[in-house]
């Protein structure tokens, strides 16, 4: 379900941790950490997140779309595939889209073509459509 101000005030309450921050910790404890499955469980729900279109201006404010970027050239299978479940699910907004192009995004997804992942390439479907 798509997120709006007033479901996202329901779901934090009134001391809860705000959508803009939660996302920034998720970035920093990726960015922090060396093992590699946390770092899949991040990216996964960074990806997650890319869904909504409630939370596309804090994944731009936390450059989390150049993350996705620089994950597909990881050589972690799963953050190859994480990272473009982030792409594709964020690039339906034009101005993601165009993040993704300026920071050079486009020769890496051409080369995740190749992947052995079906998934990847199931993700790559979606952003092929756009």
């Amino acid at each position: 379900m798509f997120t709006n101000d007033q479901r996202q005030k329901e779901r934090t309450g009134r001391y809860g941790t705000s959508r803009v921050e939660f996302l920034q910790e998720l970035v920093t404890q990726f960015q922090n950490t060396s093992a590699e499955e946390t770092r899949e469980k991040i990216l996964a729900n960074l990806a997650n997140f890319a869904y909504d279109p409630y939370n596309y201006n804090f994944l731009r404010q936390l450059n989390v779309l150049e993350l996705f970027i620089d994950c597909l050239t990881e050589p972690n299978e799963k953050l190859v595939e994480f990272g473009m479940g982030g792409i594709c699910n964020s690039c339906v907004d034009p101005a993601n889209s165009a993040i993704v192009t300026k920071f050079g995004g486009i020769p890496p997804i051409i080369h995740c073509l190749s992947s052995p992942v079906r998934n990847t390439l199931v993700g790559q479907g979606g952003l092929l459509k756009h």
